[in-house]
């Protein structure tokens, strides 16, 4: 009798708390797998736009106009995120969607801002460029790489390439700091949700005692 009996309490005590242990992993896998697929789209969708967009007009106004409104774009999407960030439920994961988003632009932007200045200036740079080659010199610039296949020659096309350079340590060295300061403020703010929950309760609780007698 009293085998069955205590064997019970144990049963019942360990099936809750592996239920409850076994229960965050799943949305936590989901939210991994969703970040991860935004992440992607976000790529997938600004290197498609980057090809189907109508980069063909020439004149170095268009790459000016399109390098400066693509910085702006770029400066509100990241403020954005990071907002997005600390308010998320998940800030780590939407630092990552976050750090997609703005490299992707980033990069996709001077790779138009490449591909207009060759269709202007046959001269800018080693060869001509199609928007593969404007891509893969943007990377390439931005990796710190440098194969030297393909070289800006014009001063234009140097200057174009030295602000990448410049935007790019600000990206990896700056931005980096603001997300993590981000991530930092979003898990802070998870924690003192719960936090503020029990607190409340006791502080409720000792007007009730002291006033009952």
């Amino acid at each position: 009798m009293s085998d069955p009996s205590t064997a019970r309490p144990d049963s019942t005590r360990s099936g809750p708390d592996a239920h409850r242990r076994r229960r965050p992993l799943r949305p936590r896998r989901w939210a991994a797998a969703v970040a991860a697929a935004r992440a992607a789209l976000i790529a997938v969708g600004l290197v498609t736009a980057y090809y189907l967009l109508p980069l063909d007009e020439r004149g170095t106004a268009g790459a000016s106009a399109l390098l400066v409104c693509g910085l702006v774009a770029v400066l509100l999407v990241f403020g954005w995120e990071v907002r997005a960030i600390v308010r998320s439920p998940h800030p780590r994961l939407k630092a990552i969607e976050a750090l997609a988003a703005t490299l992707v632009l980033f990069l996709v932007l001077f790779a138009g801002a490449y591909y207009l200045l060759d269709r202007s200036d046959a001269g800018s740079f080693s060869e001509p460029l199609t928007r593969t080659d404007a891509l893969y010199f943007t990377l390439t610039t931005f990796s710190t790489v440098g194969y030297g296949d393909i070289t800006a020659r014009s001063q234009t096309g140097r200057v174009l390439t030295m602000a990448q350079m410049a935007g790019g340590l600000l990206l990896v060295g700056v931005a980096a700091r603001v997300l993590t300061s981000a991530v930092q403020a979003g898990l802070r703010r998870q924690h003192r949700g719960p936090s503020a929950e029990p607190r409340s309760g006791t502080d409720a609780g000792t007007p009730d005692e002291e006033a009952g007698p």
